[in-house]
């Protein structure tokens, strides 16, 4: 097989995922005009880490943690974005690693780049550490963006908030569906103080209107 056919092989499979939506907006029943691809949640988990390597001073090596990033849902691209309401988290590992080396089969480098992912996955290096943090945090970021927009009525909450009890509690607890992924975020995943902060702000202030740039200047 040619060098020439593996790159545009390998840019196919993975152009898949700008088709492939996010699982858990669509059990949330987000009413939004389109919501988010696993491409779009990929390129938000970067921009989220330039910012915060950027603001807050983390010395790691950024061009090895925005690599992990573009890669860590590569395993989609054959299995879907499975939530653990279809499978137990050792299971959707097992059967990720497999799609992983299916996907890089052809590829050259394919032993460094699934390194990689199992570096994400293992989560010991500050990299790493610092990766899974950016790909929970983008998450509940975009969470307040629906949230903000109404997207999520108190009937759909109400719906599905029996999905997983410490779900129940959080949205019980909260003022709203984002406030309580926020907070559950803050629980489950321990984030460090930075990420905290970051969080802390958005259940605090309302972020759509952050992106109102004056492009005129």
């Amino acid at each position: 097989m040619s060098k020439e056919k593996n790159v545009v092989e390998f840019y196919v499979l993975c152009n898949k995922l700008k088709n492939i939506l996010r699982k858990g907006w669509l059990e949330w029943e987000v009413k939004a005009e389109r919501v988010e691809s696993v491409a779009e949640h990929i390129f938000g988990t970067q921009m989220l880490a330039l910012a915060m390597w950027s603001e807050f001073h983390y010395e790691i090596d950024i061009k090895k943690v925005l690599f992990m990033l573009s890669i860590h849902e590569m395993e989609e691209i054959l299995i879907g974005d499975l939530s653990l309401f279809d499978v137990d988290k050792e299971t959707k590992k097992k059967l990720g690693h497999k799609a992983v080396a299916k996907v890089l089969s052809t590829l050259e480098s394919k032993d460094y780049i699934e390194s990689l992912i199992f570096e994400f996955d293992e989560r010991k290096t500050p990299e790493a550490l610092f990766a899974f943090q950016c790909d929970k945090l983008e998450c509940d970021l975009q969470c307040k963006l629906y949230d903000e927009r109404g997207c999520v009525d108190d009937e759909t909450l109400n719906n599905k908030k029996d999905m997983e009890a410490i779900v129940k509690q959080f949205i019980d607890e909260s003022d709203s569906w984002s406030q309580a992924w926020l907070k559950f975020g803050q629980k489950i995943y321990n984030y460090d103080k930075n990420f905290t902060a970051v969080s802390n702000y958005c259940m605090k202030n309302e972020i759509s209107i952050l992106n109102k740039v004056d492009t005129k200047k």
